[in-house]
């Protein structure tokens, strides 16, 4: 007996000590920011996503792992994986790789259940992983409020706040194949899910880590939501469209995984889904318990419920309903005499629970409930002005409301004699990413034309609704629209469509008030000032020295649609070749080059008919072109045409034939060539013509490249491209081993071609300095000791879309500058036509090299990529400096050993460069090597 008594007494205590141990674990891990308790979902007040505090009895018994507390109103996505799902059936390969409900699960499932030899993210003996860092706000209100974030310089930002699910942190073990291979190392998806995080950052950090008081506008902020949100629907409608058919090819996917090491499509799917809805939660909570709010508070817009209007205010939306809505609208019930609509893609659509009162009167409550939809058509006003003939009673801002709101409150015009029991509002996105036979087309412009109409009626990959739907209604729409449960994200917000916030009508009082960065308009460079002016030839000017633009700082209008328009008025003009992969609808490029035609002009453009999203619009232009009597080309079978390219074929005084090219880094858009930065070259150099020439013959008829010994000067793809680039690196590492001068910086959009990637640890393991700056998705991991000491990447995420595609390499102390049209991704370097151009111009080096240097000092928008694969903001502008100045006041990124100090104390005065405007809304620190004009020659 005493024996049992001590053991007893030995249990009671360790239980108590466990107890205690537990407590305060929960304690510390529940705690953040101003008291507040965390959701299951990441805390945005430290970090990203502002959350509703729990009531006390909830905080106190709240897991120390908050990934596992389920939203207030609605099951966890987890949790509902994990019971029986009643879709449509699983097959047993596709059971083994789902996802499971916990990361431990995960890795004993992608272990022992799939193809793939990859060894597991973390061990079940190992320790648990430290928690994510969090921001600090000690003593400040919450980083979202503008108005009380004075200590912003203490804000550490990381993002995403969470290790995503799947992706290992410490690779410092893996061997270089695996590094480069697995998909716990990459994964395309997981990646360009964290670049959205990084958009969404903007919206929940207005106030800046070490910005000096630099902000998002709040009008800019709603923007940079409804971004992240069209963002999503893209995504879904491409990139999880893909892993759609790739799931219903279940063995082709598996014998991929086997060769590549990559996941099933089933387990990504699986992920995405975890991935999206913690950041759904975080827009929803951004827009409902933070900007909203603000917007109301400063006067500029409420959006109003039905339900919270005046009597009168109801009355005026019931008329606007009786005379403009209910002739548009089409209810149709949801039995055997009625099949269900066909939905259009980002449609929004009522699902509307009835009672016949003559039925529950024959048959009892449970046997009376009926189902109709009401689709919302699109082409509607998306929101309705509450005061439609005046100013709204004692209200100072301007009150919008929803259409599904007036449609909610008229239902009983639709359903004559029905009782309306509830209504659930839900959006759905169709597949974008259809199977495409070019090589049995007849005629290309046929196929995509067809492939446009089946869009229409492609399957179904993700559907939104509003949170406290039945379940009953929610599992009649998945069985109808063919969907599991991982495609249904639940939201509580007032309006389910996020991405339509950025057409809510504010306009003046946002230009008006400060609350929206100012509007831009770009220069005209010194070397163009003249031909522009009408005092010199516009070719005169090119033909005296190669000009390099930067938009959207250089006018789009005054230097390449000038260029082309020049082209069309010129009687020395003999031809002109284009090609156009995205444009504007009223776009002035199409117009000169018809005028160029009507003037008698030889015209040839290549219009890239399968750009994504812009097929329509292209297969209208190359009609358009057609008509007009262009020779127009639709690219090469199996390949993307990507390349932007114009040439022009001009007389010169003698009598010879001379060209003159634009090659760009982004499209022949004036609307985009308004927000997004790019460069492009406009050059009279002959041998850069020659092979321009040369690329159009490829593109236009059977020309091959390889039977006359291959371009002089430009790197083209596929053939061409990721050679030189393979050769350019080695030829740094050569340098490296030999003690020469060496480095490589490279500016793109994305990043993830194995051979570069390979060849980029290559060179960080024989001491070549690496600067990757990366906006999207990047498959390195830099600073892992031992693989990526000598690698650095940066993401830029801020008021102007980084577009710009450079490659520096730094040759032995004789530099050598690209700017083209190619990301270093494996579709742009082999499946998409391509061109890159050496900068010979020993200005327009200068200027590039700027550019570099002002991107690699960001001390505001620049994300440092973390050896985790996470992005953080640094605290200060010394922190995010990996650069060094030369004592002779030129910047110069390759030699590590020339520094010289730079004055942290006023980083932001004022300086020539900041004065003109070009740094506005980047936010550049300018030490002295950077503070002359930024190329602009204002």
């Amino acid at each position: 007996r005493s024996l049992a008594l001590s053991h007893s007494l030995l249990l009671l205590i360790s239980c108590t000590m466990m107890i205690s141990a537990t407590t305060t674990s929960t304690s510390k891990s529940t705690k953040t920011m101003n008291g507040v308790v965390v959701n299951r979902r990441p805390s945005c007040r430290g970090l990203l996503m502002p959350t509703r505090a729990k009531s006390s009895s909830s905080a106190s018994s709240a897991s120390s792992s908050s990934s596992t507390t389920p939203r207030s109103g609605s099951r966890s996505r987890r949790a509902r994986r994990s019971t029986k799902q009643t879709s449509a059936p699983t097959s047993s390969a596709q059971k083994q790789t789902e996802a499971p409900t916990s990361s431990s699960a995960s890795t004993t499932t992608a272990n022992t259940t799939t193809t793939v030899t990859e060894p597991p993210v973390t061990s079940s003996s190992s320790p648990p992983p430290p928690p994510p860092p969090t921001t600090t706000t000690e003593g400040t209100d919450s980083p979202n409020n503008n108005s009380n974030n004075s200590n912003n310089d203490d804000v550490h930002v990381v993002m995403p706040e969470h290790i995503q699910e799947g992706v290992r942190e410490d690779i410092a073990e893996l061997e270089l194949d695996e590094v480069v291979r697995f998909d716990s190392v990459y994964n395309h998806e997981l990646s360009w899910l964290s670049f959205n995080w990084r958009v969404l950052a903007l919206a929940m950090h207005p106030n800046l880590p070490g910005s000096r008081g630099t902000t998002v506008p709040l009008y800019e902020r709603l923007r940079f939501v409804a971004i992240s949100a069209c963002n999503l629907d893209e995504f879904f409608a491409k990139r999880v469209g893909g892993l759609k058919r790739q799931e219903v090819a279940s063995s082709v996917s598996a014998l991929k995984a086997e060769a590549y090491q990559s996941w099933p499509a089933a387990k990504q799917l699986n992920l995405i889904a975890d991935e999206v809805e913690r950041m759904v939660d975080a827009q929803s909570s951004m827009l409902t318990d933070t900007l909203l709010p603000e917007l109301r508070e400063k006067g500029l817009l409420s959006i109003c419920r039905y339900d919270e209007l005046s009597t009168a205010e109801q009355t005026r939306l019931d008329e606007y309903f009786a005379s403009e809505l209910e002739v548009l609208l089409t209810p149709i019930a949801l039995d055997p005499a009625h099949p269900f609509p066909q939905l259009q893609t980002l449609s929004l659509s009522l699902a509307v629970q009835l009672r016949n009162p003559e039925d529950q009167a024959k048959g009892g409550a449970d046997t009376a409930l009926r189902v109709a939809i009401v689709p919302l058509p699109p082409n509607l006003a998306r929101w309705i002005d509450v005061d439609i003939e005046g100013k709204t009673e004692g209200k100072n801002w301007t009150c919008v409301t929803p259409l599904e709101e007036i449609v909610r409150a008229n239902l009983d015009r639709l359903f004559g004699g029905m009782q309306v029991v509830s209504t659930h509002l839900f959006r759905v996105t169709r597949n974008a990413e259809l199977e495409r036979h070019e090589e049995e087309a007849e005629d290309l412009l046929d196929m995509i034309s067809e492939e446009m109409r089946e869009r229409r009626f492609a399957p179904f990959v993700r559907m939104e609704i509003e949170e406290g739907m039945p379940t009953f209604i929610r599992r009649h729409l998945m069985r109808e629209l063919s969907l599991k449960d991982t495609d249904i994200f639940e939201m509580d917000v007032p309006v389910l469509d996020l991405s339509s916030i950025m057409s809510l009508p504010v306009g003046h009082k946002v230009a008006s008030g400060g609350y929206a960065w100012p509007a831009w308009e770009g220069t005209t460079p010194g070397e163009l000032q003249g031909a522009v002016e009408g005092r010199e030839s516009f070719f005169g000017a090119i033909r005296r020295q190669d000009v390099l633009l930067h938009h959207p700082f250089h006018s789009f209008g005054n230097t390449v649609q000038r260029f082309v328009e020049a082209a069309a008025d010129d009687e020395r003009v003999v031809a002109i070749k284009a090609t156009l992969y995205r444009t504007s609808s009223d776009s002035p490029i199409i117009s000169a080059l018809i005028k160029a035609v009507a003037k008698g002009k030889q015209v040839a453009v290549l219009v890239e008919l399968k750009a994504r999203f812009d097929e329509e619009r292209n297969v209208s232009f190359a009609q358009r072109l057609e008509d007009a009597g262009c020779a127009v080309a639709y690219g090469v079978i199996g390949l993307k045409t990507h390349a932007k390219l114009v040439q022009v074929v001009r007389r010169d005084g003698t009598g010879k034939l001379a060209t003159y090219v634009h090659i760009g880094t982004g499209n022949y858009n004036p609307s985009t060539a308004r927000v997004y930065t790019d460069f492009g070259l406009l050059s009279a150099n002959q041998r850069i013509g020659a092979d321009v020439t040369d690329v159009f013959k490829m593109l236009t008829g059977l020309h091959s490249q390889a039977a006359v010994g291959g371009y002089d000067e430009l790197l083209v793809s596929p053939k061409y491209m990721i050679d030189a680039f393979v050769e350019l690196i080695d030829r740094e590492i050569e340098a490296a081993k030999e003690g020469k001068p060496c480095g490589v910086t490279v500016k793109v959009n994305s990043l993830d071609e194995p051979v570069l990637v390979r060849k980029i640890y290559e060179a960080s393991l024989a001491g070549v300095k690496v600067n990757c700056i990366v906006r999207g998705v990047c498959r390195l991991r830099p600073g892992v000791p031992g693989l990526s000491d000598n690698v650095r990447v940066i993401s830029i995420v801020g008021r102007f879309l980084e577009h710009h595609r450079i490659y520096s390499f730094m040759n032995r102390g004789d530099p050598l500058y690209y700017i083209g049209s190619a990301d270093w991704m494996s579709r742009n370097l082999r499946r998409r036509v391509e061109v890159a151009t050496p900068v010979h111009s020993e200005e327009a080096k200068t200027e590039i090299q700027r550019l570099l240097n002002s991107c690699l000092l960001d001390g505001v928008d620049a994300w440092e990529m973390r050896s985790d694969g996470r992005y953080e903001r640094p605290q200060t502008i010394e922190e995010n400096t990996r650069m060094s100045i030369s004592a002779d006041k030129t910047c110069d990124i390759f030699d590590p050993d020339q520094y010289v100090s730079i004055d942290f104390e006023d980083p932001y005065a004022t300086t020539p460069m900041e004065a003109d405007g070009v740094n506005a809304g980047r936010g550049v620190p300018a030490p002295e090597c950077l503070s002359e004009q930024y190329g602009m020659q204002q």
